[in-house]
């Protein structure tokens, strides 16, 4: 759905390890003019803490000042916020990236658990056709993980475990970062240069 400030994409933060890549992959979009509704889940909102060392007592506060600054517009939706614009098909967005997904997120998508904002924004992509990309983040998988994650692969969504390569010869855990964010961003067709390419 092309706007003004470019497409509107929904973001999820889950609390699997690697609250790094919704960050990066916000400022990412948020760079490039186009608008981002963002739900964080209450795991999600610890891990920015134990990994990253936010302090984000105030929620709001934080993501002002953690995304001021860019062209793209940053809509925050609580994930109790069930009523929120999009949990409903009649809005219309570009997308959507769970970035990380955690097992318990991908396993409520897959079953058709829309009990929060989260999953319930994830069941509207489905309903509606829009493309879903699912990032998850957990090791070793068990044959729940990789059954769920086939039944949803089978519903269309797009799988993007975060693996990073080393082709591309990273120096430093940005490259590592910068490279699945890439990845997601091919996959919804939005150009980019985050990482070197094979062959160039």
């Amino acid at each position: 759905m092309t706007t003004a400030n470019g497409q509107k994409f929904v973001v999820g933060i889950t609390g699997a390890s690697g609250a790094i890549y919704g960050i990066r992959l916000t400022e990412t979009l948020l760079a490039q003019g186009h608008t981002v509704h963002l739900v964080v889940s209450q795991a999600g909102w610890r891990v920015f803490k134990e990994e990253l060392g936010y302090a984000v007592t105030d929620r709001e506060g934080f993501l002002n000042e953690q995304f001021k600054g860019y062209p793209g517009s940053l809509l925050y939706h609580p994930v109790q916020d069930i009523g929120a614009s999009i949990a409903s098909g009649s809005f219309r967005t570009a997308g959507m990236i769970i970035m990380p997904c955690s097992m318990g997120t991908l396993s409520a998508i897959a079953n058709g658990t829309s009990d929060n904002l989260m999953t319930r924004a994830a069941d509207v992509m489905l309903k509606e056709g829009r493309p879903l990309l699912l990032v998850p983040r957990e090791t070793p998988l068990h044959a729940i993980h990789l059954e769920n994650m086939l039944k949803l692969s089978r519903l269309g969504v797009k799988l993007i475990p975060a693996m990073p390569a080393f082709y591309q010869g990273p120096t430093s855990m940005d490259d590592l970062v910068n490279f699945m964010v890439g990845k997601v961003l091919d996959s919804l067709g939005i150009e980019h240069h985050l990482f070197r390419r094979w062959g160039e």
